[in-house]
């Protein structure tokens, strides 16, 4: 029974879409109807972007987690303090294209759009979810226009169903719910952009639907690399749309027009690649480390085949059953086959048996409408995930659920058709099995939504979302790192240590955990255990400045003066903007009575990092005490006009011009210093010791008696304030 209107209505002509479906009674038709809802376009787009929305409704109270604090809160590009041209020469990380260290990801678009929120809403992560949102139900109800653009020739009724499949599918929870997940978000809604404007390129032969295919297939790329892949897709799509019959590829080669178009392509396709290889900077391409990818790493070729074989089908397995996900799959994830008796082999074979099928019947079945949408949904799984197959190039991931957003649709095209096939297999009990499929379907959808659901919540939070990590891939190293990064910043040291430790004994050369346990063993006062944990980092990567730097605080606190300057060099040498290091190196030498080269090491932090307040402190109290006191005011003033509103740094100047006899512009910078942090016993004291001396000793009492509210066993208060009283009995 034919519940509404039907969606499009192919032109006998020219196959333009128009507002409804005719009413032809073909077995097409009929077998269509049996197991799709039949709505008008506009009805259906307006469910589909409901749908989408309510699947990820509660990501928009999410936080920044993972890789949103170093893509969006830690990156200068995204939060606008850089030039705006800067976004076209960093990469996606805020790391410039040149540099040796860079993830060499190229998204400026990407950036541009955080740079907007960032601009109209600061760093509220419920603004940054909701334009996830908005940009994930954007283009769900485009991915259901491309359904109908895709599909008309054959008059299909099975778009709806596909593009309700695509909205509700779990795997897109990476892409809606992680923020940096926006890339594949904008690259998906320019790529069907770029695959709808082709389509009516080729029904009306408009240049300038050409031109808008290859200027959104462009845009798509500078949101996320894989952009350029809809090349292929809209080139697949042209060969089945214009030619008939089985594949052959001699007509293709006939046909003027598809060669002419397909010259287009290509030369659209060299200039971006061209492009992007040219913005890859003169280092290369990126340098990954063994433990993001292991099977490139591998020595054996066929260890390398068997594991990315597997990896193959693994994402496959995410799209027909999306139970397992996990925010990371790298280090022992997933453990490399490395044997042709592993019983692993027998999914890929599995995979690689269906896959074939598939694509011999998308080549050659008679059936026309079985090759349009084999072939299609073939091409929309097959071609985006090219680049991430590490044929090409290394990939910087095992498994990652972000890259399969736009091939999706094509699985939920191959699985709406697989939906028909069956239905035409039982020609009888008509109604019944109409029952039956409508149940399946709406089964998989609500247990689509669901999981889309539940899975959005453990995005909200790292904690939730580590933890779910582990119940996924208890063997992976970096879960367990993260889980103890987390740790540690809740302030819950001994499950920090533990997990930090459990990782390394997954992976004993993971040298971020051995960096991080040493920075906890450092501030338990466990010193020589600290610095052994930094020499096995630096061991294992001589370039990690990081560990370098640490490894110098920690041999500082060990009196190992002389090494300790070497591994803060070493640092800086590896790592030349590094105002942190030259803050600690400045330390060290202010430790060593070394004033002149303790003075250029702050200068250069604060040169570095104009915003570096413990620097700016410290520079402007070795002056003080090495009686530059002219000086000493002259760069407390220099701070203050970059850091107004910096308690610490009215403390100290306020401290200078107390010892210069100035009591009111004194009391006037201790005042704003306790205003901006009132609850410090120390500036209290200080201010109390201020008004001791100007001799107002009533105020001094006052500010003695705060200090002591504050903390009852503040010793100078309590020296001070008997001082006092003693001076009052006088």
């Amino acid at each position: 029974m034919d519940m509404m209107k039907t969606f499009t209505k192919e032109d006998t002509q020219n196959g333009a879409v128009a507002n409804s479906y005719d009413n032809s009674s073909s077995a097409s038709q009929k077998r269509a109807q049996g197991i799709c809802i039949e709505v008008s376009m506009k009805l259906g787009c307006i469910v589909i972007f409901i749908l989408a929305t309510l699947c990820y409704i509660n990501s928009i109270n999410g936080s920044f987690v993972f890789d949103d604090t170093e893509a969006i809160v830690n990156n200068e590009d995204s939060k606008g303090k850089t030039p705006l041209t800067k976004i076209f020469f960093n990469d996606f990380w805020g790391t410039s294209l040149n540099h040796k260290s860079s993830h060499k990801s190229y998204r400026p678009l990407t950036i541009l759009s955080f740079r907007l929120n960032s601009m109209f809403g600061g760093l509220n992560p419920t603004h940054f979810h909701l334009t996830n949102l908005l940009l994930h139900s954007i283009c769900c109800t485009l991915s259901l226009i491309i359904f109908a653009t895709l599909l008309k020739e054959s008059r299909p009724r099975l778009s709806f169903v596909s593009a309700v499949l695509f909205s509700v599918h779990p795997v897109h929870t990476e892409a809606v719910s992680g923020i940096v997940g926006r890339a594949d978000l904008l690259c998906g809604i320019f790529y069907f952009l770029s695959i709808y404007l082709y389509a009516k390129h080729l029904d009306a032969g408009s240049l300038t639907s050409f031109a808008g295919s290859m200027a959104s297939c462009t845009v798509a790329m500078f949101c996320k690399e894989q952009g350029i892949t809809v090349l292929g897709v809209v080139a697949v799509y042209d060969v089945t749309r214009s030619v008939s019959g089985t594949f052959n590829l001699g007509n293709v080669i006939k046909r003027r027009d598809i060669l002419q178009r397909f010259c287009l392509i290509a030369v659209v396709g060299v200039a971006l690649l061209y492009i992007r290889l040219s913005v890859m900077g003169s280092t290369g391409p990126p340098a990954f480390q063994r433990v993001d990818n292991p099977a490139s790493f591998a020595d054996s070729m066929m260890t390398r085949a068997l594991s990315y074989n597997y990896i193959y089908s693994i994402h496959a397995l995410l799209l027909v059953w999306p139970q397992w996900l996990c925010f990371d799959w790298s280090m022992g994830c997933i453990p490399l086959v490395k044997h042709v008796m592993d019983l692993r082999n027998l999914g890929t074979m599995f995979f690689w048996i269906v896959t074939v099928s598939a694509a011999v019947r998308a080549l050659f079945s008679p059936s026309q409408r079985q090759r349009k949408f084999l072939t299609l949904g073939l091409a929309l799984m097959a071609v985006p995930f090219l680049p991430a197959t590490n044929i090409f190039f290394r990939v910087g991931f095992v498994v990652a659920e972000r890259v399969l957003f736009i091939p999706v649709a094509g699985y939920c095209l191959v699985l709406v058709y697989g939906a028909e096939k069956l239905w035409a297999c039982f020609p009888s009990c008509r109604y019944s099995k109409l029952l039956i499929l409508r149940c399946c379907l709406l089964f998989v959808v609500l247990t689509f939504g669901l999981k889309s659901f539940r899975r959005s919540l453990d995005w909200q939070d790292e904690g939730q979302l580590f933890l779910s990590g582990l119940k996924i891939c208890p063997l992976n190293a970096k879960v367990h790192y993260n889980i103890g990064k987390n740790a540690a910043d809740r302030g819950l040291r001994d499950v920090a240590i533990d997990r930090y430790e459990k990782a390394l004994e997954l992976n004993p050369d993971y040298d971020q955990a051995m960096n991080n346990l040493a920075n906890l063993l450092k501030d338990l006062g466990r010193f020589q255990a600290a610095e052994s944990w930094l020499l096995k980092a630096i061991s294992v990567r001589p370039d990690f400045a990081a560990a370098w730097m640490n490894l110098g605080i920690v041999q500082a606190l060990l009196r190992k003066h002389k090494e300790a300057r070497m591994s803060y060099l070493t640092a800086l040498s590896h790592r030349r903007k590094y105002p942190d290091c030259y803050y600690n190196l400045g330390n060290l030498y202010l430790e060593l009575e070394r004033y002149r080269e303790a003075e250029e090491a702050f200068r250069n932090a604060t040169l570095l990092q104009p915003t570096h307040v413990l620097a700016w402190t410290n520079l402007i109290v070795m002056l003080d005490n090495t009686g530059q006191s002219q000086r000493s005011q002259s760069t407390a003033l220099e701070a203050l006009a970059i850091l107004p509103n910096e308690a610490n740094l009215h403390f100290s100047l306020a401290g200078i011009l107390g010892k210069q006899g100035q009591f009111k512009e004194s009391e006037r910078h201790f005042l704003s210093a306790i205003q901006l942090n009132p609850h410090s016993p120390i500036y209290h004291t200080n201010l109390g010791v201020l008004y001791h001396r100007w001799k107002k000793f009533q105020k001094a009492e006052q500010s003695y008696q705060r200090a002591l509210s504050l903390d009852p066993q503040w010793k100078s208060a309590i020296e001070n304030l008997k001082l006092l009283q003693k001076a009052k009995q006088k």
